[in-house]
């Protein structure tokens, strides 16, 4: 096989570093790793990478994933994939980590096409548990979260309450609370940042981490790649990992709440 996954970690200060930064960052790694990519041809020709959603600028990450192919067919086997492991991390800056390599299978989905949810945590200042749980009663028994984007010009209106699949407090923090939310990502990826922005009154989340990204393997949610250098579900065989959430379903889907829904609206956002 020609293509591998790799999933890593964007922890400390280089979260501020923008999705299209980090994508020229990695270019450089390799480079420097000497890891010799496949490169597209043409005119101008681009080294065969593909990176998996875009992480929001400021917000950390312990899962984060590229495709990428290379130059000469490799081998599965483990010390070869840990050796390719081991010469990247040497490359990368303080805050990046890959934390597993594995074969990728040919024809199968990209990341942004397979992944469905994100699994998000993040801390809620001047909360405490029984007032975030009103907050999190609120969200879970209302029926729509309207809001007005301005997209392109246009005004566009979305209802952000079906992309919220679970929403809990998980603990206390020195000023507040943590809170731990599975969003989807079809056909738009809700980010935390937007669903705080839609309360009423809108919040602002701290600390904000991708913990999981998520995608469907028949009727169970699987991760792309496990943090244990196993191999992807998509290109190898894989330990499936089932996550029984407050009001999700195993196909992934939210359950209804029943007729006391209630709806939440708020102001037009640009993006």
């Amino acid at each position: 096989m020609k293509k591998i996954r790799i999933r890593f970690s964007k922890k400390g200060k280089i979260r501020f570093i923008s999705h299209r930064d980090i994508a020229r960052i990695w270019e450089r790694a390799l480079r420097k790793a000497q890891i010799k990519i496949a490169y597209s041809e043409g005119f101008s020709p681009r080294p065969k990478i593909s990176f998996g959603l875009a992480l929001p600028t400021g917000n950390e990450s312990e899962a984060e994933y590229l495709d990428l192919e290379l130059e000469t067919l490799i081998k599965n086997a483990p010390d070869e994939l840990d050796e390719i492991k081991q010469k990247i991390n040497s490359a990368l800056p303080m805050g990046l980590e890959v934390q597993s390599v594995a074969i990728k299978e040919e024809g199968s989905e990209s990341l942004q096409q397979s992944v469905t949810s994100c699994t998000w945590q993040f801390d809620l200042h001047g909360y405490n548990t029984d007032e975030a749980n009103q907050w999190l009663e609120k969200i879970l028994e209302s029926s729509e979260i309207v809001v007005e984007r301005e997209r392109k010009g246009k005004v566009v209106v979305e209802d952000l309450r079906k992309q919220v699949i679970s929403i809990e407090v998980i603990g206390e923090t020195d000023t507040g609370v943590r809170v731990q939310a599975d969003l989807g990502t079809q056909p738009r990826t809700l980010r935390p940042s937007e669903l705080l922005a839609a309360s009423n009154p809108p919040l602002k989340a701290r600390n904000v981490c991708r913990m999981n990204q998520w995608m469907l393997q028949g009727d169970e949610r699987v991760e792309p790649l496990l943090n244990n250098d196993a191999p992807a579900p998509s290109a190898q065989l894989a330990d499936v990992i089932r996550r029984e959430l407050k009001n999700v379903r195993t196909n992934g889907q939210a359950h209804e709440i029943g007729p006391s829904q209630r709806r939440i609206s708020r102001s037009k956002t640009k993006t």
